[in-house]
């Protein structure tokens, strides 16, 4: 719900429609014409004294925040436009949303229900979430662990190859990555994503049989284009039962999984390239044949472990009752769109037409967004993708390399959590994901004036380490985005449009060090220097941006009367993040 159109809302006036459903009177699979009996009908000119509404402010997003004044049998239903009968209208779910049979403006709930269903969501919903993209991370970065097993030479591949191979598997991933969010939006991503895991798995396993420069390229594009689309068929996914704030603390666990994940493959790694002989066969060519299969073991529990929606969990393996109650399913869905109501705007396997896709990529207000997503990795991407080969070249055996990895991945996974937290926390965006740049920005400088291959292996693996460990805003970034599209077929195509561009980012992070500047990348490393000073720069006129848009908007709403603003909302052809009473978050 927009911050404007809250403040005007009238909650001492009795709210329009028929409200009188039971929580108990639909059915999960209830016919089309009985869901649209149930469905709240707001045009009605029936009125009913609405129950009380939460108290805005009184909700507390932080275990830490709930100390001996939380109550929680207080009612945690925000206002919403769904309280006044004249916004009401203008925003009441189509009647073939696949949660209609659950939408109840009438519905109360107090916040111990709330906070204990989210807790439910997260292990049913999250947690699985967070299995996948593990997987995911396994296959697309064990070829840094490869790499320390004599795959180069043995493949007669250069480490300008080696950069080729990164940037063909990003590119084919980049380009994949919108034609695979329409193709989730059409199909539902519960079907999807697991389809996209099964195909990939056995790309990734026949890694096995590299034969040389062409099959290394090629599998690297074949991944690439199976495994694009992923991150944002997730996140579209996970919106559907989550809040904006919410979304952005646990896409923290999410990118927090991934670097879990990287921990695991070191682990895997230090074992599984120690296979290096038996039967005659490189180490390294049973690491991404072992890896593969264990995708395809998550890729196939994935088509039972996915519900489509919230109240479309009921199936033969997860159990005919699903796994909420219908009281649960109605939390679900009215505290979601309360916040909001653009996520009704269609249905979760309605397709995007070519008219909505253009103009979704042309909305220049999410371009910020997208080009901060093009350069904020690179300063870091690079460094990582070299670790490994550092690590070599310092002196330290294959065993140690792999392991040596771990301590920056561990405090990276600390200091992202701890950043998204704080941005939720204080509620500002812009400036808190500027921070990972200002971290990383000392230790550019230092490894840019000094050679850290002439000095001893153990600093430079703790200075490389602590560049390393810096605080990402992607998780902040990637629901900030969710935030400012504010329809889902802008937040469908945002969320792949945003993806693409830090991929892109990824392509240039692969071609920064160059053969012919080894061992030291003194040339690299002032390029890195450079974009990490420009995207302070950029966080900067970001916020700027922002701010702006969202005064001159409420400068032009604020003069509107209440008849006019009402009048507004019935006429207008304004859409998503282009009505007046909109406000951008920053």
């Amino acid at each position: 719900m927009s911050t404007a159109l809250a403040k005007d809302i009238d909650l001492q006036r009795p709210a329009g429609g028929v409200f009188n459903r039971s929580e108990d009177s639909s059915s999960q699979g209830s016919s089309p014409d009985l869901a649209d009996e149930k469905r709240v009908k707001v045009e009605s000119s029936e009125l009913y004294t609405a129950s009380p509404l939460g108290v805005p402010g009184e909700e507390k997003r932080f275990w830490f925040q709930r100390n001996k004044n939380y109550d929680p049998n207080a009612i945690a239903t925000q206002p919403s436009v769904f309280d006044d009968p004249e916004t009401a209208k203008q925003y009441q779910p189509p009647a073939n949303w696949e949660n209609i049979d659950r939408f109840d403006p009438s519905a109360r709930w107090t916040w111990g229900e709330e906070y204990k269903l989210i807790r439910k969501i997260d292990f049913k919903i999250m947690v699985w979430a967070c299995i996948m993209f593990m997987a995911l991370e396994l296959d697309r970065s064990n070829l840094a662990q490869a790499i320390t097993d004599n795959m180069l030479p043995e493949l007669k591949l250069t480490t300008n190859d080696y950069n080729l191979g990164n940037t063909v598997f990003k590119l084919a991933f980049l380009c994949a990555e919108l034609p695979s969010q329409l193709v989730s939006k059409w199909i539902g991503p519960d079907r999807w994503i697991p389809a996209q895991m099964v195909i990939w798995s056995f790309v990734a396993s026949g890694q096995f049989w590299l034969n040389g420069r062409t099959s290394f390229l090629a599998t690297r594009a074949l991944l690439g284009i199976i495994q694009g689309g992923f991150i944002p068929d997730i996140i579209l996914y996970l919106s559907y039962f989550y809040k904006h704030h919410e979304l952005s603390l646990r896409l923290s666990f999410f990118w927090t999984a991934m670097s879990l994940s990287d921990i695991i493959a070191a682990f895997l790694a230090a074992g599984l390239l120690q296979m290096r002989g038996i039967h005659h066969i490189s180490g390294w060519r049973w690491l991404f044949l072992i890896e593969g299969l264990l995708t395809l073991v998550v890729g196939g529990a994935a088509f039972i472990l996915m519900p489509a929606s919230p109240t479309q969990t009921a199936s033969r393996f997860r159990g005919r009752n699903g796994w909420f109650t219908t009281r649960e399913e109605t939390i679900i869905i009215n505290r979601v769109i309360r916040e909001d109501p653009t996520k009704s705007g269609m249905h979760n396997r309605q397709p995007i037409t070519p008219k909505l896709l253009f103009k979704s990529m042309s909305d220049y207000d999410l371009w910020p967004l997208y080009i901060i997503g093009l350069t904020f990795q690179i300063p870091e991407t690079t460094p990582t993708q070299y670790l490994t080969l550092t690590l070599k070249g310092l002196g330290f055996d294959t065993w140690r390399t792999n392991l040596l990895v771990i301590p920056s991945t561990v405090f990276h996974m600390v200091t992202m959590m701890g950043l998204t937290y704080f941005a939720e926390w204080y509620g500002e965006l812009t400036l808190t994901s500027a921070f990972g740049q200002v971290w990383a920005l000392p230790f550019l400088i230092f490894i840019y004036l000094q050679d850290i291959t002439k000095i001893n292996k153990w600093s430079a693996f703790g200075i490389m380490s602590l560049l390393l460990s810096y605080p990402s805003a992607h998780p902040i970034q990637v629901a900030w985005n969710s935030r400012n599209s504010n329809a889902v077929r802008s937040r469908t195509v945002s969320a792949a449009m945003y993806n693409m561009f830090v991929q892109a980012g990824g392509i240039v992070a692969s071609n920064i060090y160059r053969a012919d500047d080894a061992p030291r990348y003194k040339r690299g490393d002032r390029a890195l220097l450079s974009i990490c000073v420009m995207n302070i720069a950029l966080y900067i006129l970001t916020k700027i941006y922002y701010v702006w848009r969202n005064k001159t908007r409420a400068a032009k709403w604020d003069a509107l009367t209440e008849d006019e603003r009402i009048e507004y909302l019935a006429t207008t052809t304004d859409e998503g993040n282009k009505r007046l009473d909109f406000r951008f978050a920053h």
